[in-house]
């Protein structure tokens, strides 16, 4: 990605992450990147734009929807897992699929895990809908954050949980779950009869060799009790068109699906998929080129933070979970440095559990303004102790 970048004109942006950073506030805040869309979806959408904006062709079948396809074959080019393109479905929004399948496959009181900290839609929708938080508490080691697979499964028999959330990579920490840990989790999903809603949104975001796999792709029977959900959102910087890919290998929640008045969900727009088809199609060499700047960036604030902030490199994705606790401030973490760095991040407590004393941030941005946004973390802490 080009280093040489106007931080003014990143300022009249009118997405969310820079129209609401404030004056002289660096955002290092919400999931979205600063790096350009790539060039083949700025030409589709443009040709779009100057030409047909009418009814898609697919408009009298959203059952054919060109996504289904596209998806399909992404799944088994990157990560050998065949599917059915009939099982996929098209929605605007991961959360929104999140709610759908909730609001159709749980009641108000049922019991739902979720690794945390966690991304805080998740935990809102679970306390607006009457759902039961499960906390499966991430533990973090000596090389990175885990879990305890021993103590989840009591937590699920204890509380008689209905469903798991999995989130891989995890959001906030950037853990990829392995295959032995998948493998822990499918055995206990399927031997108390949980159905498994797996956010994969930030997978394609992997760092150096690593490499996602899919909790569905590790056979029949935890891909027929799992709905998987993934968007060229995050990896191509696409969020604001709206559009979202939903696996649905359990064939309760299709039937619950299929009994629903065909429009009720929305459709999404002719342009998202335009854009996410194009992404996904001819977008590979855009995005090695991003996340090679996003591991240079990961390893940039691995070295460059305050001394008393510690930190485990995720191992997906551009965020960074920063355990703060050792400054031991009067305050979240988010709002000190927001007064005396300037620096805009998210607040730990909004993650639930094991979030009091972190913060989160996103440094999916240009060098420079990274650089800047550590060097005034760490004027602000400097101060702070003097």
């Amino acid at each position: 990605m080009n280093d040489l970048v106007d931080i003014e004109v990143l300022r009249q942006r009118v997405g969310i992450k820079w129209a609401r950073a404030g004056a002289d506030v660096l955002p290092g805040w919400i999931a979205d990147m600063d790096f350009p869309v790539p060039d083949p979806v700025r030409e589709v959408l443009r040709r779009a734009a100057d030409g047909d904006l009418g009814y898609p062709a697919w408009d009298d079948r959203p059952d054919r929807n060109p996504l289904q396809e596209a998806f399909a074959n992404r799944m088994r080019d990157r990560y050998d897992f065949t599917l059915d393109p009939d099982d996929v479905y098209v929605f605007t929004e991961l959360i929104q699929v999140l709610q759908i399948v909730l609001q159709l496959m749980t009641r108000p009181g049922d019991a739902v895990a979720v690794h945390t900290p966690a991304y805080p839609p998740f935990l809102r929708t679970l306390e607006v809908m009457g759902r039961r938080l499960v906390p499966i508490p991430m533990i973090a080691g000596g090389d990175g954050w885990r879990f305890d697979v021993d103590r989840m499964a009591e937590d699920i028999v204890r509380n008689d949980c209905r469903a798991l959330i999995l989130v891989n990579p995890n959001n906030p920490t950037g853990h990829m779950f392995d295959r032995d840990e998948l493998s822990a989790i499918a055995e206990i999903a399927c031997r108390h009869d949980l159905f498994v809603i797996s956010d994969e949104i930030h997978s394609e975001l992997a760092h150096e060799r690593r490499r996602h796999i899919p909790i569905a792709s590790l056979g029949p029977e935890i891909a027929g009790r799992t709905v998987t959900l993934n968007s060229a959102s995050k990896a191509f910087n696409l969020a604001g068109l709206r559009c979202c890919v939903a696996h649905v290998g359990d064939r309760r929640v299709r039937a619950a699906l299929g009994a629903q008045p065909p429009l009720i969900y929305g459709q999404v727009s002719a342009l998202s998929v335009l854009a996410t088809c194009t992404a996904w199609q001819e977008g590979a060499a855009w995005l090695a080129e991003t996340r090679r700047t996003l591991t240079s960036n990961r390893d940039l604030v691995a070295k460059s933070l305050p001394p008393d902030i510690r930190f485990h490199r995720p191992e997906a994705g551009y965020l960074a979970w920063l355990d703060c606790r050792a400054l031991e401030l009067d305050q979240d973490p988010a709002a000190f440095f927001l007064e005396h760095a300037k620096v805009r991040l998210l607040p730990g407590p909004d993650f639930g559990p094991g979030g009091t004393g972190f913060t989160r941030l996103n440094f999916a941005t240009f060098p420079p303004i990274l650089d800047d946004m550590l060097e005034r973390l760490h004027n602000a802490v400097r101060h702070r102790n003097h």
